[in-house]
């Protein structure tokens, strides 16, 4: 039977005509997480299901500036394809596009059937079945921050911050923001499905966060995905840009990307919790604490994966840049909010809001794993504010040095998978050496008139 002939897809298909919809947007994440898409007519869908899209897998090895990295499978074999059929099950009306409905994509290898190897949701999925074989079902709640920029003529970047008012911390309305973005921005997520719950204006001008309701790891990803590209589009629908960058601005703070994590047991109890347990945790979760610790210079490849992640890191700017861990101390790299019972989880503050979320979900779940498997109590936690190196071990502190530290970790990388290491490595590497031939304005600056 062909896809135009199942009940499934004709419901589908007349459920969208009822409400409008002409066109499907069927999309997937690439290596670093940005948005690949095809607009596809209603009345091809069936097709679309049946045979799939291609699309060239050379797509996941390709830079923001169109450069195509070497990796193996792409160039040197011909530029060969993927192909994306569409996942219904995650169809959704946009509301700011009218007569347009989205879904996800699932990406496989037309010569093998399987997975392509790039990936990155797929890649949370092989993650995720390690877990479902130690019994636990991870649960994800994504926080993520931004900047909204708006155009500035004549400025070295052509954009400025909107607005770039100081001291609206955790404000909201029109003193912090006004023109509105947030109350349409959320109101348009919410009518997307994605989850969000809360919103407010944060530490720098024109600096943003929304928070999403947890949920199982894999939805959580999938709505932390297409939060990221429903703001940027949104952004640009009203001639502005929102940018997840690390830290667009030397004056300004960066953007974090918070995960809050605990494990549902076979039970669908919260494995994190134990009110007899040290600090009211459960083996498990302390296990995973030190687990995390234990691969955190890893971790931080996929939780900080730009050049530019590492600007973010100092002293007293509340992104961690040392290995620790506290009981409601923001100062410390995995932090454990105050509630317990339901609530039991771990907040990991390593992130950026630059990371693919299902690369930084993947990387933090298969290292919790890996200090369950290991068993080992994390060391004592934090006390008081954090930044002191003479306490806590250094975080990598370039892009290629935690790259170095994700290859050493043979742990972790055989979690994460040969073929997907390999690529991830191969594409950053060339991102460094592309970032090192380039002269900047800073070196111009600083060298031109004296020397």
């Amino acid at each position: 039977m062909s896809a135009s002939d199942t009940p499934d897809i004709r419901r589908h298909m007349e459920r969208l005509a009822a409400e409008g919809v002409d066109v499907v947007r069927v999309v997937y994440p690439d290596l670093i997480g940005t948005d690949r898409a095809r607009d596809v007519l209603l009345d091809h869908l069936p097709s679309a299901c049946d045979h799939g899209l291609a699309f060239c897998r050379a797509v996941y090895h390709t830079s923001p500036q169109g450069d195509v990295a070497a990796v193996a499978g792409g160039l040197d074999a011909g530029l060969p394809d993927v192909t994306v059929r569409p996942d219904l099950s995650t169809l959704a009306v946009l509301p700011w596009e009218p007569g347009v409905a989205a879904c996800l994509g699932e990406v496989t290898d037309p010569a093998t059937g399987a997975p392509a190897p790039e990936s990155p949701r797929d890649l949370l999925r092989t993650v995720l079945a390690r877990s479902t074989e130690q019994g636990l079902r991870p649960v994800v709640g994504p926080e993520l921050e931004y900047f909204l920029l708006e155009p500035a003529p004549g400025t070295p970047t052509g954009w400025r911050r909107s607005p770039e008012n100081t001291g609206s911390v955790y404000t909201a309305g029109l003193r912090a923001d006004p023109g509105n973005h947030l109350l349409r921005t959320l109101r348009h997520l919410r009518d997307l499905g994605l989850g969000v719950i809360t919103g407010n204006h944060e530490f720098d001008g024109g600096q943003y966060e929304i928070n999403l309701t947890h949920s199982a790891a894999l939805d959580a990803a999938d709505r932390a995905f297409r939060f990221k590209a429903a703001v940027k589009e949104l952004a640009r629908q009203e001639g502005n840009m929102a940018t997840f960058m690390a830290k667009p601005f030397g004056d300004a703070g960066g953007s974090g990307f918070h995960l809050h994590l605990s494990c549902n047991d076979a039970e669908d109890r919260n494995a994190f919790d134990d009110p007899a347990g040290p600090y009211g945790l459960s083996a498990t979760a302390r296990h995973a604490v030190a687990g995390i610790l234990a691969h955190a210079p890893a971790l931080a490849a996929l939780a900080n994966p730009t050049v530019n992640s590492y600007k973010r890191f100092g002293p007293d700017t509340l992104a961690p840049w040392l290995i620790d861990w506290g009981l409601d101390n923001r100062s410390a790299m995995v932090r454990i909010p105050p509630e317990r019972g339901s609530g039991a989880r771990l907040e990991l503050r390593l992130g950026d809001a630059s990371a693919n979320p299902y690369l930084l979900i993947a990387g933090t779940i298969a290292a919790a794993l890996l200090g369950v498997q290991a068993g080992e109590e994390p060391s004592a936690p934090l006390e008081g504010y954090g930044y002191d190196t003479s306490r806590s071990t250094l975080l990598p502190q370039t892009l290629s040095a935690a790259l170095d530290a994700l290859e050493a970790d043979t742990a972790l990388t055989e979690v994460l998978g040969k073929a997907f290491t390999t690529s991830f490595l191969t594409y950053k590497r060339d991102e460094l050496a592309r970032f090192g031939r380039h002269v900047t304005d800073w070196e111009f600056t600083e060298y031109a008139y004296h020397l």
